[in-house]
């Protein structure tokens, strides 16, 4: 099964590498037409599989990852348009010159050609992915997890449905509709007709394919993010953002997961933040410093361990820890962080800036929330992984991300010397 998957993908990967922007948009205008459309459909499908969560005990925030509204859709099927509006960037060149021996050498964006994707619990991740493939004429084959069997399922069937309907072959869009782990071990050792693999997953499924993989992989996702709160610092507003960073989403990779305090400040700033986090629902898990501070307040507190500073909580509970200095900090953030995003709130703008040279993070912020840290805010549309990874992206991976290059080069029937 997954050998034709794959020579059909390589197929239209071709035929897609070929597409003026302009036919590229018309298919995905027509996507996110059909996605509305078919919201009933779609919906119930995702119906089947929240029950079946329910069922199987799946944890509050893996439920809300997978939980589609009509007005999340909508928001799906609005980021469809979004892409559209974005520049494309196959076909681009990038820089050229003209050599002594004659020859105009340039390069010049081209799509990947096959991407593969092995997600789980995160139905809008079909769509993005899709969207983003198809707009730099990329094929791509899905597998997403057994959680959103039904959901991906109405999903693919409207994107194949639009491909065909704007002349497109429908295998530019594939879903593995098998959950035997089986395939995935398969998949990873289709480097024959697979350009790229993006898995976006927990830690189990990142090792699992760069142990495995004979595809390149780009790895990203798992999201334990920090907040240094410095000496200097506006208290008030500084709340704000650490509340924005730890509620707005709790299940999302790019949410809060440990506040770091200088102990100069501490004292006076952490009882107010246990106020805060008690009216928020937000449980605190601290380190013995800050059990001092929080232990009276009225914030749920429980004594934090090793084991929760390496892993996301993805819910409404936060680790606290005061540190002695801004050096402090940064050594708990390399030592337990995922270089994904981590941020410091401040008034001292020396402070800021040494922040920033030494934190080696995919997104690094200075009084702002880890939560900007998204494809569609950062300008990018959607995204099809955030990379933790140096090569060949970081961070955000939009349209150039998946897109690489070929040399070209002119000549007036020229030889070499």
């Amino acid at each position: 099964m997954l050998e034709q998957m794959g020579k059909a993908a390589k197929a239209a990967s071709w035929q897609l590498a070929q597409l003026s922007t302009h036919q590229k948009n018309q298919a995905l205008n027509h996507i996110a037409d059909l996605l509305e459309q078919e919201t009933d459909v779609i919906l119930a499908a995702n119906q089947q599989d929240m029950q079946q969560a329910r069922e199987q005990g799946m944890n509050e925030a893996l439920l809300d990852r997978l939980w589609l509204t009509p007005e999340r859709l909508k928001a799906i099927a609005d980021d469809v348009r979004q892409v559209c509006r974005l520049a494309d960037p196959v076909g681009q060149v990038m820089d050229g010159q003209w050599l002594d021996s004659g020859l105009q050498l340039s390069r010049r964006r081209v799509p990947l050609g096959v991407i593969g994707v092995i997600y789980e619990a995160r139905p809008n991740v079909t769509i993005d992915v899709a969207t983003l493939c198809l707009k730099t004429g990329n094929a791509v084959i899905l597998r997403g997890g057994k959680e959103t069997h039904h959901t991906n399922q109405a999903m693919v069937k409207v994107v194949q449905q639009s491909l065909e309907q704007s002349g497109l072959p429908a295998s530019a869009v594939q879903a593995i509709d098998k959950p035997d782990r089986e395939l995935v071990a398969e998949l990873l050792k289709m480097d024959r007709y697979i350009d790229m693999l993006i898995p976006r997953g927990g830690a189990g499924l990142h090792k699992l394919c760069r142990e495995q993989s004979t595809i390149p992989v780009i790895t990203g996702g798992i999201g334990v993010c920090h907040t240094f709160v410095d000496e200097q610092v506006n208290a008030e507003k500084a709340l704000d953002v650490i509340a924005n960073a730890k509620i707005q989403r709790p299940s999302a990779c790019n949410s809060l997961e440990t506040l770091l305090v200088h102990e100069k400040i501490a004292a006076n700033f952490l009882p107010v933040l246990s106020a805060r986090m008690k009216a928020l629902g937000v449980t605190l898990h601290a380190g013995a410093s800050a059990m001092a501070l929080l232990k009276d307040g009225p914030a749920s507190v429980v004594e934090v361990t090793t084991e929760d500073y390496c892993d996301e909580w993805l819910s409404l509970d936060m680790n606290v820890e005061v540190v002695s200095d801004i050096d402090s900090a940064i050594e708990h953030i390399r030592t337990y962080g995922t270089a994904h995003s981590d941020a410091i709130l401040t008034d001292c703008l020396q402070h800021a800036d040494y922040f920033i040279r030494h934190v080696d993070s995919a997104a690094v912020y200075v009084n702002a929330s880890t939560r900007f840290t998204d494809g569609g805010q950062f300008g990018l549309g959607a995204e099809v992984a955030v990379s933790t990874q140096k090569l060949h992206a970081r961070g955000p991976m939009g349209l150039d991300a998946l897109t690489t290059y070929k040399w070209v080069g002119y000549g007036n029937y020229l030889t070499r010397r």
